[in-house]
This record gives structure tokens, C-alpha cells and sequence, in this order.
């Protein structure tokens, strides 16, 4: 039984690639001969699901079962496939209109190109009741040239009448010293590899994202604002205004590599192929939405890394040895542990407010933020970069 397993993932380059799943990698690599009409993707965040999902993708469209290597492997593995379509939360959930626009309207419908269509549908577990029921209904009658994929890190928070129709597969969690050896093996130096490893908290994608010097840029920049925060009321000002100047920076980038990807489907004179308006209408709207939440994500991302400073700052001042840091490749500094638990509680409230609310100015809650890091900072000691 495992032979046949092993025999089938390396018969799918494309499988192969997904480190630390055995077991969920050997099924996909036989199921992708004769796939079942949907599936859940169940497995904490980090553990390799959205890397498993697009080689699975690209498994189901290739002729080769996923070379890794074909027109339809790259653009499946860059979800950038005109049969691939690709479903997330819009906010705090995913919408019953968009559900219906995206999967139960196209899938009864013929597709881009010859070939199955494939539904991503991302963080399921915030599909509203409506949308459910939407879904619900192209699972009783699938059309027989389409999968979806149904990823979850709380795949019980699923309807039963969802789960029950599809097969689960189950993804591990992936312990700190696996994702340190696998980000050192594809090249990542090892001091960076742990503290890649450490902050991401065991989750691979993000490890290998901050797996470069660019990679942790946002830590930079959090070292940079609590630094001004440090200098009171008119510095904590400067913070909020350095932080949103980056967020800014980084979502420009997304809008420059989206051009770069829209090659593919481009004819001599730079203009969309007709048999690909469709779809590049889709890659169209969904870079929209990433490029709303890009600001949103950059920002969380900052705060994290203000909130990881300080938590090491406080480990340090509560006697907690080198093991016990975030970032380990740094001094923590020592300092107030009144004022730096509060200033953690700042940073925490910050980020809880963006998340919940996607209509407050992002501004203002920085501002507020740093505006108390700062208070702390007069009043009980500075926050030492």
C-alpha cells in the first residue's frame, strides 16, 4: 500500500513538491487520476494546504497529471489558469453573491479551455448560511467536469450537509525544526531559516516568505515606528505615517507583478485574447480585492512584529532565556514590564480593531496606537529599539 502511494507521488512532480504531508500528498496523487467531485482541505494554517490545493490543481489540468513544467502547470500553480477559480472572503465572510457568481454560474457552464474546471473556495468556514446553501446545491448535482476544493482551518465550523459530500483531507501540523530544515534545504541561510521559522509559528508558507531579507522588511518597519514612538506624541505621529507609506509600497508592487502575470493571455499588440476576456475578468476582480486587503494585511503584519518586540522584551525582563524569543537574532532590550504589557495590549487592540472593522480609517487606529506606545514610553521608560 505505501509503494503504491510513493509510486503515485512520484508520478506528480508537481505533489512532490508539497514537504511534510506523506500521507494527504500520497491520496491527492491518486485521486487526481479520477478525482471525486469535491473535497475538504482540513489542517491548521501554515501546514501546507494552499500549496497542496494549487498542485493538486495543476495535477487535475495537466495532461501529465502535473508535470510541473506545461503552459496549464504554471498557470495552475500561480492560480492564474483561465479553468481555475478561485473563491475567498470578502471581509468577515464569503457571500452568497459570490458564490453564485463564481461557482454556480460557471460550473454548469462550458469552460475557458478544454479540460475540467476547478473551484478553490478558501477559508470555507466563512461561507454565510446563503452561500451554503448555494454550494450545497452544486454538490447534490456536480456537474462531471468539475472539482472544488474546500480549504478550512476549522473544517467542524463546516454545514454537515457541505461536509458530508465531500472527502476530507487531512493536513498535520508542521513542527518548528521541519520548517527551519526545509526553508535551510531550498537555500535560506540558517540563521534566517529559525527566525523565519519562529515568527512565522510553524506556518511554512509565511516561513518561506520571511525567508529572505526583503521577507522581513515589516520588521524593519516596526522597529522603525516604535523608534519614533519613542520620541513622544509628535514622533508616535510619524510612526502611523511611516507604517501606512510602506503599506503603501508594498500594495503598489502586487499592482506591478499582477501586469507581469497577465502576459500569458495577451495577444502580439499587448491586448487580451478574446477566448480569455472571462477569465482575465476574473483575475481582474479577484487582484481588486487582494489589492484592498494588501494594505489591511501589511499593516497586521507590522503590528505583529510590534507586538512579537515587545512580548521579547518582556520575556527578557521576566528572566526567559534566548529559547523563549520571537526574534532570536535580536537584542531585546530590557524595560518596564507594567509598560510594556500595556503597550502590548495597545498593539493587540489595534489589530483586533482593523480586523473586525474593514470601514475604520487605518490612520487613526495607528495613530491612537502609537500614541499610547508613546504615553508608555514618557511615563514608565522608552521603548529601546
Amino acid at each position: 500500500m505505501r509503494d503504491g502511494g510513493e509510486r503515485a507521488v512520484r508520478g506528480s512532480p508537481v505533489l512532490e513538491r508539497v514537504p511534510g504531508q506523506e500521507q494527504a500528498v500520497s491520496f491527492l496523487a491518486q485521486a487526481a487520476a479520477r478525482p471525486h467531485h469535491a473535497y475538504v482541505f482540513a489542517g491548521p494554517e501554515g501546514s501546507g494546504k494552499q500549496l497542496a490545493a494549487r498542485a493538486f490543481v495543476a495535477a487535475l489540468l495537466c495532461e501529465r497529471r502535473g508535470c510541473g513544467e506545461c503552459r496549464a502547470c504554471r498557470l495552475a500553480l500561480a492560480e492564474r489558469h483561465p479553468n481555475v477559480f478561485v473563491v475567498e472572503p470578502e471581509g468577515r465572510e464569503i457571500h452568497v453573491e459570490t458564490v453564485r457568481e463564481e461557482v454556480w454560474h460557471p460550473a454548469y457552464r462550458t469552460p475557458p479551455e478544454p479540460g475540467r474546471k476547478v473551484f478553490v473556495i478558501r477559508e470555507a468556514d466563512r461561507l454565510n448560511p446563503a452561500a451554503a446553501d448555494v454550494l450545497l446545491k452544486v454538490l447534490e448535482e456536480p456537474p462531471a467536469d468539475a472539482v472544488l476544493l474546500l480549504l478550512s482551518a476549522r473544517a467542524h465550523e463546516l454545514p454537515e450537509t457541505v461536509l458530508s459530500r465531500c472527502h476530507v483531507v487531512t493536513f498535520r501540523p508542521l513542527a518548528e525544526p521541519f520548517v527551519v530544515e526545509t526553508l535551510i534545504s531550498e537555500g535560506a541561510p540558517p540563521e534566517l531559516a529559525r527566525v523565519a521559522a519562529r515568527l512565522s509559528g510553524g506556518n511554512l508558507g509565511r516561513a518561506r516568505r520571511l525567508a529572505t531579507v526583503e521577507g522581513l522588511g515589516f520588521r524593519d518597519v516596526a522597529r522603525d515606528a516604535m523608534a519614533r514612538a519613542r520620541e513622544g506624541p509628535a514622533g508616535a505621529l510619524a510612526a502611523a505615517d511611516l507604517v501606512l507609506a510602506a503599506a503603501e509600497a508594498y500594495r503598489k508592487g502586487l499592482a506591478e507583478e499582477f501586469r507581469a502575470e497577465l502576459e500569458p493571455f495577451l495577444d502580439e499588440r499587448g491586448r487580451v485574447e478574446e477566448a480569455y476576456r472571462g477569465a482575465v475578468r476574473r483575475i481582474e476582480t479577484r487582484q481588486k480585492r487582494r489589492e484592498r486587503r494588501a494594505e489591511r494585511d501589511f499593516l497586521d503584519r507590522v503590528l505583529l512584529a510590534c507586538s512579537a518586540l515587545l512580548r521579547d522584551r518582556l520575556v527578557a525582563a521576566l528572566g526567559g532565556g534566548p529559547d523563549l524569543l520571537l526574534n532570536a537574532d535580536l537584542d531585546p532590550g530590557r524595560g518596564s514590564v507594567a509598560a510594556d504589557a500595556r503597550a502590548v495590549a495597545a498593539i493587540e487592540e489595534a489589530r483586533a480593531a482593523l480586523a473586525e472593522d474593514l470601514n475604520l480609517n487605518p490612520r487613526l487606529v495607528l495613530e491612537q496606537a502609537f500614541l499610547r506606545l508613546a504615553g508608555e514610553a514618557e511615563g514608565r521608560g522608552s521603548l529601546h529599539r
